[in-house]
């Protein structure tokens, strides 16, 4: 389920030029090299690059994991800025209308100020659809088939949607879509994600991150070395695994400094006005944590703040909450990718 990208009639240059354009403006803008883009999103730094100087084609699914690592809605890929508006009309003639091969999303919502949900209207020619790996995402996804036939997998659940049928679902659930029909399909596909602080479209990945690493470092939050704590900030200790090749070769109990050493700090604190957890102050006592794991790709816990979790994105360190008890279990689960980041569960 490969898109590459066609040109786009109404433009001068061919649309894989327009999203490398976009991609170094937003990789430039946010002060990061190829070679970090490529650590965050999994993708090969030859690949970014040919992608920036639009020498290939990206796939929707390639987009998807561009828009996460850099924290931005899919459509600022290819999408031109202009001044965000509070009332949008857009006349249907008027769409902006990037084109994914056989495929087209249509951004209903373009240079809306408002952050809450992303509308699309995507049409797939036979064959096409999201990507050939299952996807993520907080919130919700509405789709609403107009024509055609579209196959939607949620979980261990298939769907078959024809004109006038509908799909809502849990959007943390792995999904994936395709038009496998004789005809082309067109769906009205709505993103609305379970925080308005998330931008939307950039948790719209690949599962299949971890498995294009051989060797790398993650970290359980833990009491005991054997089941993973419910929160961040109490428990004493990070259990640390060095995964070689998709299995774990060594473990270490490192200690890790809790909200018990920063007490007296913590209630100085509590008259701010910043939002909880989210202050400089709390950032940095987030880094102090950290830095007993800053040789490691993720840190996984049972449950943990908004701030700590974007603390911890912000050391490049790639917080996952899950509802999984036994580290055991959900090592396994990382290893294959098919670990679920369950940021709804974020306090």
């Amino acid at each position: 389920m490969n898109t590459p990208l066609l040109p786009n009639p109404e433009s001068k240059d061919p649309a894989e030029v327009l999203v490398g354009r976009k991609l170094r403006e937003l990789r430039t803008r946010k002060g990061l090299s190829l070679r970090v883009l490529a650590e965050r999103s999994g993708l090969n730094i030859n690949t970014l690059s040919m992608i920036e100087n639009g020498k290939t084609s990206p796939s929707l699914s390639t987009l998807q994991q561009l828009a996460q690592a850099l924290d931005v809605p899919i459509a600022a890929l290819f999408d031109s800025e202009a001044p965000k508006k509070r009332v949008v009309f857009t006349a249907a003639s008027q769409r902006p209308q990037p084109s994914f091969s056989s495929a087209q999303m249509q951004n209903l919502a373009p240079d809306f100020a408002g952050s809450r949900v992303q509308p699309f209207v995507a049409t797939l020619m036979p064959g096409m659809g999201s990507g050939d790996r299952m996807i993520v995402h907080t919130g919700y996804e509405f789709v609403y088939c107009l024509e055609g036939a579209i196959r939607y997998r949620v979980d261990q659940d298939e769907f078959i949607l024809t004109p006038g049928d509908s799909l809502i679902f849990e959007a943390h659930l792995p999904h994936c879509w395709e038009n496998n029909g004789q005809v082309p399909a067109q769906i009205l596909l709505i993103l609305y994600p379970a925080d308005q602080r998330e931008e939307l479209g950039g948790r719209h990945l690949s599962l299949n991150y971890t498995q294009k690493e051989l060797t790398m470092k993650i970290a359980f939050i833990t009491e005991d070395g054997k089941t993973i704590s419910q929160h961040f900030g109490r428990a004493p200790y990070f259990l640390v695994l060095t995964i070689d090749q998709g299995k774990i070769v060594h473990r270490e109990m490192r200690e890790k400094l809790g909200h018990g050493q920063f007490y007296a700090q913590h209630h100085e604190e509590e008259h701010h006005g910043t939002g909880h957890g989210m202050d400089a102050a709390s950032h940095n006592k987030h880094i102090s944590m950290a830095e007993s794991i800053a040789d490691c790709k993720a840190v996984i816990c049972g449950g943990m703040g908004m701030g700590a979790y974007e603390s911890m994105r912000r050391l490049n360190i790639q917080p996952v909450v899950t509802d999984l008890k036994s580290i055991e279990e959900a090592a396994q689960v990382y290893i294959e990718g098919k670990l679920i980041d369950r940021n709804e569960l974020l306090h």
